[in-house]
């Protein structure tokens, strides 16, 4: 067994980009430790878009089922995924990921935590460009899926 290996392997895979995406939802977390007063309204505002980023982290893994990687790769066995909420976005979890580190930013009155979302938000755009290069090189469909459904959210991103 060659560790060194095994890391130049998860490197090679955009481990590099999974690690540092874990790095950043640690810090958005981190950031809202301290909150700060915040009216009803913000507070309304930031769990709802908790629940909804929730709900649309575990639907899209549920929607993915065996496909689920958190690498950029494909995996061997990897089927393109279109009905769902794949059927709106191409890339639901990354979405949910960003709602969730947005609404804990507004609901902790966390400036912090907000920008730290707003890198998470950066790293995804990249991320998901490889995954999508990746894609398109396996599944022609990917094309066409691309230009009729938006990255993040729907209809505009």
């Amino acid at each position: 067994m060659n560790p060194p290996g095994h890391l130049q392997r998860f490197r090679q895979r955009g481990g590099d980009l999974v690690a540092a995406q874990f790095v950043l939802i640690v810090l958005v977390a981190l950031s809202g430790r301290k909150r700060q007063s915040v009216g009803g309204i913000q507070k309304a505002a930031g769990l709802t878009l908790m629940a909804l980023g929730g709900a649309v982290v575990v639907g899209g893994g549920r929607t993915l089922g065996g496909n689920l990687s958190a690498l950029p790769e494909l995996l061997d066995t990897s089927e393109l995924v279109t009905t769902g909420l794949y059927a709106q976005i191409r890339h639901p979890i990354y979405s949910g990921l960003l709602a969730l580190g947005l609404g804990w930013g507004i609901l902790r009155g966390s400036p912090e935590a907000l920008g730290w979302t707003a890198a998470l938000a950066a790293l995804f755009h990249f991320k998901s460009a490889r995954e999508e290069k990746a894609l398109l090189a396996r599944f022609p469909a990917y094309a066409a899926y691309r230009k009729r459904t938006k990255r993040f959210v729907p209809g505009v991103i």
